[in-house]
C-alpha cells in the first residue's frame, strides 16, 4: 500500500490518538520490556510518528522511526519532533540500522503491510541483540477482536480476516529467525472520548482496511456511522474502548 498517494495526508487527523491512550501504550510496553534505562528503540513503521516522540520519553531514547513512506516522514517529523528520535528511510526487509543495536522494537499495525515477511523477520533478528524484545502491535485472522466501526460495515471483519495473518503462522515466523514467543499481551485502549468524536477521525478513511472495500460500501457504512454518532450527540459521552493485542517476542541469544 502506498502512503505516498494520499492516506499520508489524512492519516495523522485520522489515526491520532488521545494522550492518555498513548500513555496505556507505553505502560504496556514498558511492563514487556527490560527495566533497564535508557533503551535504544526501533520504531518500525513509524508512520506520523504518533508513537515515536513517547517513546524517547519513556525509554530515555535513541529512537529511530523507519518508515518508507518520505511524505509519512515528513508529516512526523513536523508533528512529532523529538532530539532523541531520527526518522530513517526504511522498510521492515531493508533497516537501516547495524546488527545487535536495538534493545526494543516496536511494530504498530504494520505486520500485515510487510510484503516479504519472512525477509523482514530475519532483518528484525539481525538488528536486536541478544536477549531484546519485539512488541508487534497486530490484528490477526480469525481472532479479531470487536472494532466499532465493525458496526457500520458488515464486511469489515471478513476483510480484516483476510489481511491480517495468522498468529501461529506469526509466532513460527519469528521463531525461525530466533525470536522466541514470549506472551500475548492484551491492552484495552480509548480511542475516543466518544462516538461523535470517533466519528469525526474516522471520516478521513485513514483506515487502510477501506481500501478493499467498494465506494458503494464505504458510502453507506459512513452515512451509517454518522447518524449514530448524530444521535449520540445530545446524550452524555460514553469512551470509545476497543481491545488491542500486542504480540511480544525475545531474541534469543545467538
Amino acid at each position: 500500500m502506498d502512503y505516498d498517494e494520499g492516506l499520508h495526508a489524512v492519516y495523522e487527523r485520522g489515526r491520532a490518538l488521545p494522550p492518555k491512550t498513548v500513555v496505556t501504550w507505553m505502560t504496556a510496553l514498558e511492563r514487556n520490556a527490560s527495566e533497564r534505562r535508557p533503551l535504544t528503540v526501533l520504531d518500525l513503521g513509524s508512520g506520523t510518528g504518533r508513537f515515536s516522540d513517547a517513546l524517547a520519553d519513556t525509554f530515555g531514547g535513541p529512537v529511530y522511526g523507519v518508515e518508507p513512506s518520505a511524505r509519512m516522514r515528513e508529516v512526523a517529523a513536523a508533528a512529532h519532533p523529538h532530539p532523541a528520535v531520527t526518522y530513517l528511510d526504511g522498510r521492515a526487509e531493508s533497516i537501516p540500522l547495524p546488527d545487535n543495536s536495538c534493545d526494543l522494537s516496536v511494530m504498530f499495525l504494520v505486520l500485515h503491510h510487510i510484503e516479504h515477511r519472512m525477509l523482514g523477520v530475519k532483518e528484525l533478528a539481525r538488528v536486536l541483540k541478544p536477549g531484546a524484545r519485539l512488541c508487534v502491535h497486530s490484528g490477526f485472522s480469525g481472532q479479531m477482536h470487536d472494532h466499532v466501526w465493525y458496526r457500520y460495515f458488515p464486511r469489515a471483519r471478513e476483510v480484516d480476516d483476510m489481511v491480517f495473518p495468522r498468529l501461529d503462522e506469526v509466532i513460527a515466523q519469528f521463531a525461525e529467525a530466533g525470536l522466541g514467543y514470549v506472551g500475548l499481551d492484551q491492552v484495552d485502549q480509548q480511542v475516543a472520548a466518544s462516538l461523535p468524536a470517533y466519528f469525526e477521525r474516522f471520516r478521513h478513511r485513514s483506515f487502510s482496511t477501506l481500501q478493499h472495500m467498494s465506494e458503494e460500501e464505504i458510502a453507506e457504512g459512513m452515512a451509517a456511522m454518522q447518524e449514530a454518532a448524530r444521535r449520540a450527540e445530545g446524550a452524555p459521552p460514553e469512551p470509545v474502548i476497543q481491545t488491542a493485542d500486542l504480540l511480544v517476542l525475545e531474541r534469543l541469544d545467538a
